[in-house]
């Protein structure tokens, strides 16, 4: 008698009533995660190897910004969780062999490193001014500034080492938010090791058209515009990596992948990932290096499109696919 082998998609209720449950919330936070990733890497290089064609309140407004975005993230997330009451355990151990633990500390390391990095870019005078004139309580004020004064003394002799553990967190970070997915093994479209550096290249080129909003000199901007042009082009790379190696893996990849490439997600994913995300930025990028002015909001709202709608269709479409053998 033949052996007969049986694959399923095990999509029936009465066997895995929950396919789908991450919601909005899981792609808001790992888009949050790598828009600050991609901001610490970028603005602490940048100052780091290119301070003449750098803006100091561009470094203000990487910190600054990056507390409050990582913040809204860590709400989502916290939304998302069952037990919510629980939260405080994954601070009572360090599991190294668990991508949850590693995710907890990173994002907890990533406010001190992130706090640092502000104390350090913010003017020692207006801030002396703000908090000895301008605080309603003046004695409370001045032992403000006080210690502020020695936290930026501080900060100031460790200048260098504050910016490398700074771009060292915003690298684990951007990493993390693809490891997230990839260790989910029964999801045959999430199960790519190449998943960690696509989210760390898209994370830089939203950090880096992120800044591109707010930045004022045009050496800063050219400077911006050639990390995003090559930050997206690697992101191309790593997304063309990624579709071949899932439709040269096992039918259940081959499965899961083809809900991109000819299934439900298939004109979102080349439409606003790969068109609108990536490649109109790229041209329109290389044109404004090249002396051709277009709209300031066009490139960066493009980006962040994109990269809000890769994580959100990666997301949906690897709840759909699930492996199941028997």
């Amino acid at each position: 008698m033949l052996a007969v082998e049986i694959f399923t998609t095990r999509q029936n209720p009465a066997i895995d009533p929950s396919l789908a449950i991450w919601n909005w919330e899981i792609p808001v936070y790992l888009f949050l995660g790598g828009l600050v990733a991609g901001l610490l890497v970028v603005g602490a290089l940048m100052e780091l190897y290119w301070p003449e064609r750098w803006e100091r309140r561009l470094s203000r407004a990487s910190a600054g910004l990056g507390i409050a975005l990582l913040s809204l993230g860590m709400v989502a997330l916290f939304l998302d969780l069952a037990n919510k009451i629980h939260v405080y355990r994954f601070y009572l151990a360090f599991r190294p062999t668990s991508p949850m633990s590693w995710g907890a500390w990173i994002l907890l390391v990533a406010y001190p490193a992130m706090a640092l990095w502000l104390l350090a870019s913010l003017d020692a005078e207006w801030l002396d001014e703000a908090l000895r004139k301008r605080f309603p309580w003046p004695r409370l004020g001045a032992r403000f500034a006080s210690w502020l004064g020695r936290g930026q003394g501080f900060v100031e002799r460790h200048r260098r080492r504050v910016l490398y553990v700074t771009a060292s967190v915003g690298v684990g970070l951007g990493i993390y938010t693809g490891v997230l997915l990839q260790t989910l093994v029964a999801r045959p479209l999430w199960n790519s090791a190449l998943l960690g550096p696509l989210f760390l290249a898209s994370g830089v080129s939203a950090g880096a058209a992120f800044l591109l909003l707010i930045a004022k000199s045009d050496a800063a901007k050219a400077m911006l515009l050639r990390w995003d042009i090559a930050a997206l082009s690697i992101e191309l790379v790593l997304l063309g990596l990624f579709l071949v190696d899932r439709m040269s893996g096992a039918q259940s990849e081959r499965a899961a992948v083809s809900l991109l490439t000819s299934g439900p997600y298939t004109g979102a994913f080349f439409g606003l990932v790969l068109l609108l995300g990536i490649l109109v930025p790229l041209w329109l990028e290389r044109r404004e290096l090249s002396g051709a002015a277009h709209s300031r909001f066009m490139v960066p709202a493009l980006v962040l499109l994109g990269g809000i709608a890769l994580r959100t269709i990666l997301v949906a479409a690897g709840q759909t696919s699930i492996t199941g053998l028997f």
